[in-house]
């Protein structure tokens, strides 16, 4: 197996040389299966239609959920086909990434006249630095809450 960043770069460029040559406009299915067919002529193992196991907090298994390709076991990739990315398909793989206990993913649009790819990364030190930045969030609204309470009293 290759490294990760090898891994996602030869993606990226498969999954561009795909949207060169197909355009926007096919079926989500379409892509799926070019990429899926390149990157095995590539000589990578990818699944399609991958069922995902999703665990929970306590890691009591939750359920399935079909990844469109798993690359190498380790690189979950999501496929759209929409005018643009908005803010809940990126929500998705980190989503995916977290629940699968899988630390890197790649989503990809082709739908659009411009092609798009969003990498996303998680391990399990991710929550300390989340619960330290929500800290600092509070602090700095506090202090912000604080400055306003006192200009309110200053220019009353």
């Amino acid at each position: 197996m290759k490294d990760i960043k090898a891994l996602c770069d030869q993606v990226r460029q498969t999954a561009y040389d795909i949207h060169v040559y197909h355009a926007h406009g096919h079926l989500e299915k379409v892509y799926e299966n070019a990429l899926a067919h390149r990157l095995q002529k590539a000589g990578s193992d990818v699944q399609q239609q991958q069922p995902i196991q999703v665990y929970d907090q306590d890691g009591t298994l939750s359920g399935d959920y079909l990844a469109d390709l798993l690359v190498e076991g380790v690189l979950i990739i999501e496929l759209k086909t929409a005018k643009a990315l908005a803010p809940e398909h990126e929500a998705q793989i980190p989503g995916y990434l977290k629940s699968a206990r899988l630390e890197h993913g790649l989503l990809t649009n082709c739908g659009s006249y411009q092609f798009e790819i969003r990498k996303s990364a998680w391990s399990e030190q991710q929550p300390q630095k989340a619960q330290r930045a929500q800290r600092v969030q509070r602090f700095v609204g506090l202090r912000f809450s604080v400055f306003s309470a006192l200009f309110a009293v200053k220019s009353s």
